[in-house]
C-alpha cells in the first residue's frame, strides 16, 4: 500500500516518492511551508517535521523578554544597522573573492536576498540589451539564420523555450542540473513547483524546479 503524502495526504508512488522528515512526499509537495519554493534532499531545512527552505527557517527563540514597541524599534534599529554594516563590508570587499563580514544565519540571509536581485536586475538588463543586439540588419537576417549551428535550433518537439535564473544541482537521478542562463527547451508543466525540459548546455533531460527558470 502507497503512504500517504505528508502535505496532501494522497497516495504516494514509487517514482515521485520524496522520504524525509520521517514523512514521504510528492516532489511536487516537497516544498517551503512559508513561500512554497520547490525544495531538495541538499537544500531543505525541517522543523517539527516540516520542510522550509534557508530565508524562511524559524528561527528558535529563548528570549523571554515582551514584545513592547520599545523593543520593537530597537530589534528594527539593530537590523538596518547589520544591513548597513553588510553593504558597506560588501562594497569594500567586492571582487575580491571573500568577505571578511562574520558569515552569521543572518549575513548569509542577507547575502542570498542581495544575490537574488542582483540575478533579477543582471536578466532584466541582458534581455533588454539582447533585443537591441541580437537582431541582425534587415538585410543580413537571412544569412545570419543560414550559418546559426546546432545550437541555436530548438528542438524538434516545439515546447516553451525558458531560461534558468539560479544555479541548482540535481538531488535524484531524474532531475537535471542547472547553471545560471542555461537555455531550456521543450519545458513541460508536470505539477506545482516542477517541470520537465531539456538543458541545451548539457543535452540532459528530466525534472527540474519550476522557479529556478521563467519563459524568454
Amino acid at each position: 500500500m502507497n503512504p500517504p503524502c505528508g502535505r496532501c495526504s494522497k497516495p504516494v508512488y514509487p517514482t515521485e516518492k520524496v522520504n524525509c522528515l520521517d514523512k514521504y512526499w510528492h516532489k511536487g509537495c516537497f516544498s517551503c511551508e512559508v513561500c512554497k519554493m520547490a525544495l531538495s534532499m541538499n537544500n531543505y531545512k525541517g522543523f517539527n517535521k516540516r520542510p522550509y527552505c534557508s530565508m524562511h527557517y524559524p528561527k528558535t527563540s529563548f528570549t523571554i523578554v515582551t514584545d513592547t514597541p520599545e523593543n520593537l524599534r530597537l530589534k528594527q534599529q539593530s537590523m538596518l544597522n547589520s544591513q548597513a554594516l553588510y553593504k558597506e563590508e560588501f562594497e569594500k570587499n567586492k571582487g575580491k573573492g571573500f568577505s571578511v563580514v562574520t558569515d552569521t544565519p543572518e549575513m548569509q540571509r542577507l547575502k542570498k536576498t542581495q544575490d537574488q536581485i542582483s540575478n533579477i536586475k543582471y536578466h532584466e538588463d541582458f534581455e533588454k540589451s539582447k533585443v537591441r543586439s541580437d537582431a541582425p540588419p534587415p538585410e543580413n537576417r537571412q544569412d545570419a539564420s543560414s550559418q546559426e549551428g546546432p545550437l541555436a535550433t530548438a528542438p524538434s518537439g516545439g515546447g516553451s523555450r525558458y531560461q534558468a535564473v539560479y544555479n541548482y544541482t540535481a538531488a535524484e537521478a531524474d532531475e537535471v542540473s542547472l547553471q545560471e542562463g542555461d537555455l531550456i527547451w521543450d519545458v513541460e508543466p508536470i505539477d506545482e513547483g516542477w517541470v520537465f525540459g531539456s538543458n541545451q548546455r548539457t543535452g540532459q533531460r528530466g525534472m527540474l524546479p519550476a522557479n529556478y527558470v521563467r519563459p524568454v
